[in-house]
């Protein structure tokens, strides 16, 4: 069931984001990235090819790509906990916010000259067989159509070929230029999230008797209103946290240790207490673990080398996870 937000469909309002940041994005990447033609100098070919064309084929490509999918984009996000249970709803931001910084790093520049191809020649199929409901099994392409095809694909492939030796080190320099720029607020970011959730986790199991897991249930009016509380208090606390740590107050080891021994506890609860009144109670073993290897490494180890490992490790399979789960079910659901 889709979650509503005065009204507003959250899923089709995240759809909707995606179609007006991605395009932007692309032309970020571009004006951001010294991208150099292989095959000329020339800096006037090279600002209309690299500054031009490409950033506008390239966004026009996922605009049609989103539009074409929204409906699937949306349902995907809205049956994503029905799919594999994986992930506990408490945390579920707390996975997202990871696998946005991988997807924007390392998977959408890699996927962009793809899913460009793709789009181009999808177009101009359906161009060309605009009286056809969808792809039929007992229906032959035309030669023209194949053709038009063909053509359309051409002006993708052009601006890949344009672009491709360097644009295969796009992720590396994003790494050395954003990520590695970035990823102490990042971890600050997550710290800080996760830590809220956490002690909305552990609200939540006290007015629940001792099941956190609030979407497991069928909560009433008043129920839901008290979650929403819980959701704003989510929200104050996060501010607070991140400003501490920003600032290096010292309690904010104390509050993240505090976290940590939270998340451990609701699970145990969760899953004692959950599997005793709920036959098909989900534990989501694997995501509470993760996560609390990547808080754990921060407050519990005090070798460096390997808290630095575990947490860069056990951001990076969060991540990972989140977005194999989130494709999984984008190939897997029914229109």
């Amino acid at each position: 069931m889709s979650k509503t937000v005065k009204g507003l469909i959250v899923t089709r309002l995240i759809v909707v984001l995606a179609i007006l940041l991605v395009p932007i994005s692309v032309f970020f990447i571009f004006s951001l990235v010294d991208f150099q033609l292989w095959y000329s100098n020339d800096p006037v070919l090279n600002f209309w090819i690299i500054k031009v064309l490409c950033p506008t084929i390239f966004s026009v490509s996922w605009l049609f790509f989103l539009i074409l999918f929204a409906n699937r984009f949306a349902n995907t996000m809205d049956s994503f906990d029905d799919k594999i249970s994986v992930v506990p709803s408490r945390l579920k931001f707390f996975y997202g916010i990871n696998a946005v910084y991988i997807l924007f790093i390392f998977v959408f520049p890699l996927i962009t000259p793809f899913i460009s191809i793709l789009s181009f020649a999808s177009f101009a199929w359906r161009l060309t067989t605009f009286r056809k409901e969808g792809w039929e099994d007992d229906s032959q392409t035309s030669l023209f159509t194949k053709i038009v095809m063909v053509i359309a694909s051409l002006i993708p492939i052009f601006c890949t070929v344009s672009i491709i030796p360097e644009f295969l080190e796009l992720p590396l320099f994003l790494w050395n230029n954003i990520w590695l720029e970035i990823i102490e607020y990042l971890f600050v970011i997550s710290y800080s999230l996760f830590t809220a959730l956490s002690i909305g986790s552990l609200i939540i199991l006290f007015s629940n008797s001792g099941i956190s897991e609030y979407e497991q249930l069928f909560a009433d009016n008043k129920q839901k209103k008290s979650f929403a509380n819980v959701k704003v208090l989510e929200v104050f606390l996060f501010g607070f946290f991140l400003f501490l740590d920003l600032y290096n107050f010292p309690i904010i080891d104390l509050i993240y240790t505090a976290g940590l021994v939270i998340v451990i506890f609701t699970y145990i609860v969760n899953m004692i207490r959950g599997k005793s009144k709920y036959g098909s109670f989900k534990s989501y073993f694997v995501g509470y673990f993760i996560a609390a290897v990547f808080i754990g490494s921060n407050v519990i180890l005090t070798n460096t080398e390997v808290s630095s490992f575990l947490r860069t490790w056990s951001l990076l399979i969060s991540a990972i996870l989140y977005i194999f789960i989130l494709f999984y079910t984008f190939i897997t659901i029914e229109d």
